[in-house]
């Protein structure tokens, strides 16, 4: 039986990374339609080369009350990350969490922005999933991962 998995879902592997070109890796995040069953609406985070999908996971942004708020709008609404294009650090130790800061290259008036360990979700990118937080920060520090790209 196949594996519907990417091959980089839990992490890069020795042999995956010997696969990789000299082209830069990409991260998104987009919005779906579905929910979780706590109301949350789910996001799905993908690790690309080019068109070459290496991860796929799922992610929360913005409360379930907060989801048709100001995306752009700040102090602390709790709204989803607004669209565009963000640096994206380094993975950072955080308690027993891990952070990634997220700049926004476009005008905002929101700041502190990350992708880490949550649940519920809150303004940043949130992994509710420890498993899932470790496969990118171990991702992170094997390939320069430089941008978050928000599509919708």
């Amino acid at each position: 039986m196949r594996s519907t998995q990417p091959p980089g879902q839990l992490g890069p592997t020795q042999e995956l990374l010997a696969t990789l070109s000299s082209a830069s890796l990409s991260l998104t995040a987009q919005r779906t339609q579905r929910q979780r069953p706590d109301g949350e609406r789910l996001w799905t985070l993908e690790l690309h080369q080019k068109e070459r999908l290496l991860a796929r996971w799922e992610a929360v942004s913005g409360f379930a009350s907060s989801q048709s708020l100001d995306r752009r709008w700040s102090p602390g609404n709790g709204a989803p990350l607004p669209s565009g294009l963000y640096s994206l650090g380094l993975p950072e130790a955080w308690g027993d969490d891990i952070w990634f800061t997220l700049t926004p290259r476009f005008e905002t008036t929101r700041s502190g922005l990350g992708i880490h360990g949550c649940n519920p979700g809150s303004g940043c990118v949130c992994l509710p999933d420890r498993a899932t937080l470790v496969a990118l920060a171990n991702w992170a520090k094997a390939v320069p991962i430089q941008t978050l790209t928000v599509l919708n």
